[in-house]
């Protein structure tokens, strides 16, 4: 079973359908016990980095997300809910982040923003994300992102300047576009990580 983090944030039913094309069920909750056991747990985000934030705490889904993590158990988040994992976030003044890992979210040094749309990525050597989808485009809509290396397999994007577009650091994974929304290619991607469940 893969639960989709309830937490005030995020497209969820459309995730959720999303999520269910892998064959597996779907289940929405904000449940402690049942996000912490869950075969996969993704973690959405929509709006603000301190918003999401507030949000997860409420949940204790930053608990979640670290015991999950110790426990190598499958967690993915996506969009905001990828941003919120690192260590601070600078929208609308510095906010800390679940620190997974220890870079900080920036606005991007871009010409337009938000950065909205259909962009390709650069997958890292050796990605499971992106198995059989490595020139396809993803669906982005973020004014901010995580630029500087923190040391896990990384794949980039480019709008304006370089930033993370995904991360995959063993049972923790994230992308910065919106698979759900990104047509057969986010499909594919999100196959690949209940593949890995």
């Amino acid at each position: 079973m893969i639960a989709i983090l309830d937490y005030g944030s995020g497209n969820l039913r459309s995730a959720q359908r999303a999520f269910e094309t892998s064959g597996k069920e779907v289940l929405i909750t904000s449940d402690y016990e049942t996000a912490l056991n869950a075969e996969g747990l993704v973690v959405p985000g929509v709006g603000a980095f301190a918003a999401c934030m507030q949000g997860l705490l409420k949940v204790r889904g930053d608990q979640i997300v670290r015991e999950r993590f110790a426990a190598k158990r499958p967690t993915l988040g996506i969009c905001v809910g990828m941003q919120i994992l690192f260590a601070r976030g600078i929208e609308h003044g510095e906010h800390a982040g679940v620190g997974m890992w220890g870079a900080t979210v920036e606005k991007l040094n871009a010409p337009i923003l938000p950065h909205m749309g259909w962009n390709t990525v650069r997958p890292a050597a050796g990605s499971t994300l992106f198995a059989g989808v490595e020139d396809q485009s993803f669906y982005f809509v973020h004014s901010y992102a995580a630029k500087e290396s923190v040391g896990v397999m990384s794949t980039l994007a480019h709008h304006g300047e370089d930033f993370i577009a995904a991360i995959e650091d063993g049972a923790l994974s994230a992308t910065q576009f919106h698979p759900e929304k990104s047509s057969d290619a986010g499909l594919h991607v999100i196959k690949n990580w209940t593949q890995t469940l």
